[in-house]
């Protein structure tokens, strides 16, 4: 029946969402515990992070060879980022602007786009095309990592092209990977150096405390000698058992007090050097790992089969209505796994942070193009239909480029601008549903 068919598409989606914001909060969560640098965890995770649906709906998909929903999932969730999300963003507040935003991020925004254009036109993108993607996506991770480290915010668009023809992030990950080998020898050096000095400053001590228990010695034949000289001289009985006393006191709080610290300091040197100090705390940070590791598991489960029963019911429906799966993935699917950046983009604008919302849009296109359709392409080539190419996939580009308009004028984007881009993505909608 549809009814249950429905139940089990909006089961998926609520299971792909949840189970891919878990998924990602528990990955930064275990690199941090593992010792991953805060470099690593914005450049893998961060970065892909409100992506991970429309990734997880694009492989499946891809999986089972099903283009249209892959293809359809991308272009309509960069549609719905500009049209839905990043109208809604401005119309509850006007988005503030800047240069940078325009001619480095935008721009590469809009050439992801046109690129993308250009490999569909021959109604297939290719495994080499999809690779062509994926070098892209990381150079562009690499380029604003380093380029802009550099040369701080006068780092554009060309930039990015002569960084990428030039191969210049081979070089940059080349660096990185000696840098990172650079590091973990001079730690593994550093805790052996600590354990060398460790054990010569047992040794010393041990060395001292034989020394002192020599002179004790010494010191004890020389009373016994004084004793049997006092003896023979018969001193009086009197001075003997002050002589003992003295001795017995001497003794016990000299002899016996050195000699058991000493022995206690060389104790415990032991135990520095046999027991490591977090033992203590390993047994609880393992438990918090297998912990973490735990719910890494249980939250990629539930982005596999959430992403499968969202698939699977979305070919259900496109069979079912009998309409092509592009128009699918456009709508349902895009709409679907596009929920998380409206959730934050709508939080984002009531907190005064439209623009960061608005740049995590801009990001958000790219890394659909070049991340998730160029992998989906290497698993299995893409196959595009004239509704992507003579309809869709323009409408992408004329909105995209219509944002980065609204973006330089004034360099701010008014509300009335984003009732425009709300309004265009109404009627692009309808007109698409009418079209199936």
């Amino acid at each position: 029946m549809p009814a249950v068919n429905i139940l089990i598409f909006f089961i998926g989606l609520v299971s792909l969402i949840k189970g891919a914001d878990l998924f990602v909060f528990t990955s930064s969560q275990i690199a941090r515990k593992v010792g991953v640098s805060e470099f690593i965890i914005g450049l893998t995770l961060v970065s892909v992070g409100t992506s991970v649906p429309e990734l997880a709906a694009a492989l499946t998909a891809s999986f089972q060879q099903a283009s249209g929903i892959v293809l359809g999932n991308i272009l309509g969730s960069n549609i719905a980022n500009i049209g839905l999300i990043a109208s809604t963003a401005a119309l509850l507040k006007s988005i503030k602007t800047e240069e940078v935003m325009l001619r480095r991020d935008g721009y590469i925004m809009l050439f992801s786009s046109f690129l993308l254009f250009l490999f569909m036109l021959d109604f297939r993108i290719s495994r080499l095309e999809a690779l062509i993607l994926i070098l892209l996506y990381i150079t562009y991770p690499l380029f604003l990592l380093n380029k802009v480290k550099r040369h701080g915010e006068e780092v554009y668009f060309k930039d990015f092209l002569i960084y990428f023809l030039k191969f210049e992030y081979l070089i940059d990950l080349k660096s990185i990977f000696k840098f990172k080998v650079q590091r973990y020898e001079e730690r593994k050096e550093g805790s052996a150096s600590s354990k060398s000095d460790a054990l010569r400053t047992g040794k010393r001590i041990e060395k001292e405390t034989e020394s002192e228990l020599k002179t004790e010695k010494e010191t004890e034949s020389e009373l016994k000698t004084e004793k049997e000289t006092e003896s023979e001289l018969k001193t009086e009985k009197e001075t003997e058992s002050e002589l003992k006393a003295e001795k017995e006191n001497w003794t016990e709080s000299g002899t016996k007090s050195v000699s058991k610290s000493r022995y206690e300091d060389i104790d415990s040197m032991d135990r520095q050097q046999n027991i490591d100090p977090d033992t203590t705390e390993e047994p609880l940070s393992e438990i918090s790992l297998l912990t973490q590791i735990s719910k890494l598991i249980v939250s990629g489960a539930a982005i596999i089969f959430g992403a499968k029963f969202f698939v699977d019911q979305a070919i259900f429906f496109a069979v079912l209505l009998r309409v092509p799966e592009t128009l699918i993935g456009v709508s349902l699917v895009a709409v679907g796994t596009s929920v998380p950046e409206l959730m934050v983009t709508i939080s984002a604008a009531r907190s005064n942070y439209a623009g960061i919302a608005l740049g995590n849009i801009i990001g958000s296109n790219i890394t659909n193009i070049l991340l998730i359709l160029g992998c989906s392409g290497l698993v299995h080539p893409i196959t595009t239909t004239g509704i992507s190419i003579y309809y869709i996939a323009p409408f992408m580009l004329i909105t995209s480029a219509l944002l980065l308009l609204y973006i330089r004028t004034d360099w701010e984007i008014k509300r009335f601008e984003g009732f425009i881009l709300f309004l265009l993505y109404t009627g692009f909608m309808v007109l698409l549903l009418r079209m199936g």
